[in-house]
């Protein structure tokens, strides 16, 4: 798929803010496979990697919500309430 350089330059902002926002759960995920035996990398540990997967999708969904959000609130017109009348 072909991107302009402004898409190129906000899909790696995007990237840099999920990658940030889910460093934790990949830093868990290595703790977890590298306590493991290799005997033990599958069944229970299975679902522990599971269950860190989808925190991931969480943190992933969450920070892009936030940065939406952030986002709506720069870009929000200028209140066009009038400024009061000095005395």
């Amino acid at each position: 798929m072909e991107r302009s350089h402004e898409d190129l330059t906000e899909v790696q902002r995007v990237y840099d803010l999920l990658a940030k926002a889910v460093k934790k759960d990949l830093w868990q995920m290595a703790e977890v496979m590298v306590s493991k035996q290799d005997d033990q990398l599958l069944g229970k540990n299975e679902f522990t990697i599971r269950d860190i997967s989808h925190q991931v999708g969480a943190h992933v969904i969450e920070a892009t919500l936030d940065d939406r959000k952030k986002k709506a609130d720069t870009k929000a017109p200028a209140s066009s309430a009038q400024s009061a009348a000095k005395t």
